[in-house]
Parts: C-alpha cells; sequence; structure tokens
C-alpha cells in the first residue's frame, strides 16, 4: 500500500473514532467509500493507467478499501454496542428487590354474619337448610298462603324467568328464603328445627334495599311451641349476635300471610352511638294454619313459629354501616377494616 493509501486508511479510521452516533457514522462512510468517495475516485482513475501499473495500484486500492471496511465494521459495532450499553442501563430491574407478595384475602362482612348466625342458631339446635335460588310459584308463593290473585303478592315485586314449571307457571328468583321451610318441612318430622340462609331477589335499590340480598329464615314446628318461645329465641339471638345484653326488642302486631299472627320485630340499644332508636329487624309470626297443613302436618296437633331477617341489615348494625350498597361495590378499602 503506498504512503498516500496508508495516510487515508489512517485518516478514515481517525474520522470513524470520531463520531458517536450511528447517522454520523454514515456520513463518514459516504466521504471514502460512497459513490464519490477517495477510495471510489481513486478506482474510477484506474482506466487512465497502463495494464501493469492499473493491475498493481487496483490491488493496492482494494486492500486500502478493505481495510477501511474493516474500521467501518468496527466502528458500526463499537457504537451498537454502547447504544446497547446504555439501554440496559436505563432498563435496568434490579433483581435484588425483594419480589410482590400477594396480599392474603379476607371474609366479606356479609359473610362473617352468615357464619356466625349459622354458629348461634346451631348451638341452640337449630339444623341448617339450603335450596334452590330459582324457584317455582308453588313453593314461593301458594305453599306459604298466598294464592294466585291473593294482594299479599304484589307486597313483593319478583323476577320472573323465562322458563316455565311444570305447572305451566313462569319460574322465578325467590323473593325470600322461606320456601326452603316448606322443602325442608315435608322432607322431615317434627320437631323441626331449622334456618335457611341464602340470596333472594327483588326489584328494590336503595341505600338500605338491593336487588339481590341474603336472608336468614328460621322455622320451629312442634306440638307445643308458642309465641313465647319465638320471643325468647330471637332476643336471645340477637343478644348472642351483637354480643351485649344492652338492648331491648320488641313485638309490633303486622301482617304477612304465613303467618298468623304476625308481628315486625324492633331492637333498641341502650348504650352506644344508637342509643334510644327504634330499628326494623325482622318479620316473625306463628305459624299460618295453611302452610302447616302444605308442609304436610296436621295444624291441630303442630304449632310453631317462623321468622325472617336480612342478613345485610344485621351487619349494618353490627359494624355501624349506613348504606347497604357499599357492602357491594367490591372497595378494598373498606373490606380491609374487617381482616
Amino acid at each position: 500500500m503506498s504512503p498516500d493509501l496508508d495516510q487515508l486508511v489512517a485518516a478514515a479510521g481517525a474520522a470513524f473514532a470520531a463520531v458517536s452516533q450511528p447517522a454520523a457514522l454514515e456520513n463518514e462512510k459516504a466521504r471514502f467509500l460512497g459513490k464519490s468517495g477517495a477510495i471510489t475516485e481513486r478506482l474510477k482513475a484506474l482506466g487512465k493507467l497502463p495494464p501493469d501499473e492499473k493491475r498493481e495500484q487496483g490491488a493496492r486500492i482494494n486492500a486500502a478499501k478493505e481495510a477501511i471496511e474493516r474500521l467501518l465494521a468496527e466502528r458500526r459495532q463499537a457504537l451498537a454496542e454502547a447504544q446497547l450499553a446504555e439501554r440496559l442501563s436505563a432498563e435496568s430491574i434490579d433483581v435484588t428487590l425483594p419480589g410482590r407478595k400477594r396480599s392474603a384475602g379476607g371474609v366479606h362482612p356479609v359473610t362473617r354474619s352468615w357464619i356466625r348466625i349459622e354458629e348461634i342458631f346451631r348451638s341452640i339446635g337449630f339444623d341448617v337448610a339450603d335450596g334452590p335460588e330459582i324457584e317455582n310459584d308453588w313453593f314461593n308463593f301458594t305453599a306459604l298462603n298466598s294464592p294466585e290473585n291473593h294482594p299479599a303478592r304484589s307486597m313483593q315485586d319478583t323476577f320472573y324467568v323465562d322458563a316455565p314449571d311444570a305447572g305451566g307457571k313462569p319460574l322465578l328468583l325467590r323473593t325470600h328464603t322461606s320456601p326452603m321451610q316448606v322443602r325442608y318441612a315435608r322432607m322431615h318430622t317434627p320437631p323441626i328445627k331449622v334456618i335457611a340462609l341464602g340470596r333472594t331477589y327483588r326489584v328494590d335499590s336503595d341505600a338500605t334495599h338491593s336487588p339481590m340480598f341474603q336472608q336468614v329464615e328460621g322455622l320451629w314446628i312442634d306440638e307445643n311451641v308458642s309465641f313465647a318461645d319465638l320471643k325468647a329465641v330471637y332476643t336471645d339471638f340477637l343478644r348472642s349476635f351483637f354480643e351485649t345484653d344492652d338492648l331491648v326488642v320488641r313485638f309490633r302486631p303486622s301482617y304477612f300471610p304465613f303467618t298468623e299472627p304476625s308481628a315486625e320485630i324492633d331492637m333498641m340499644f341502650t348504650s352506644g352511638p344508637g342509643k334510644g332508636q327504634w330499628l326494623e329487624i325482622s318479620g316473625s309470626g306463628q305459624v299460618h294454619p295453611n302452610v302447616v297443613r302444605n308442609f304436610g302436618l296436621d295444624p291441630e296437633r303442630y304449632i310453631g313459629f317462623a321468622f325472617g331477617s336480612g342478613i345485610e341489615r344485621l351487619s349494618m348494625l353490627r359494624y355501624g354501616i349506613d348504606d347497604l350498597r357499599i357492602f357491594f361495590e367490591g372497595d378494598l378499602r373498606f373490606l380491609r377494616q374487617f381482616n
């Protein structure tokens, strides 16, 4: 390689080394290897030389070209590695940090109340029953002394299912868990002591009502079960559920088609934030003779009581919550308070 070609290769190496961006490197490449570059101009000039000198000079120029191309490739590789190192540094992950643990779940406050209710009634000899949420008309209404056109049916706004039962009447989402009392009583012999818990559905929605809500219904049927037993059982349940004796209970005359006589149950705390305020907590009454017959029992021999309470309502009072809808919003800030 001639001295001028050596100088050209050195100049290319210095020019390549001076740039720090790939685009600038390509500009420098054009100075030496482009269509008008120094190497290309020398190759074009070979045509004017004699054959022997042309071969000799051509070999020297090609050697210089290869040297420049090697320098160019080396600088490209160096710039690519520098860019990769910079990117890895910017996007680096500190693998020494501890992993993010999955937080433990907890029991929903309404489920806590459900479990507590079961424990209390099991402790005094009640069985726990569960049944279908899609019911037929007979179990949900007729068996409970609400025949067709009975005004009591208008007390409950019902979700109907677009499918008929065996009698041709539309199926429905149960409006209470009372149908399970009928099902259970028809499968067992007295004495019958049972609670039925589960989801129920009514067309209703506000701060104290939900289209879907949990309910607990209780039933005690035997040969000598009085209204006094209802008062004792339910009052003891409330004191156990709220873990206080500082409450009073009253039974207020009311109307339900499946009980006679019927009563609304109210309670009032005698101490604490809710002191002095009566709160409606449940419906109850002596089981109507027609319902006892639909149990498959003789109402002249068997008698008993029933009650129904909303589990969300009990939970609202237990935890001091004034809006039922918050139970269904799934807000972890609210739910974590109970776990």
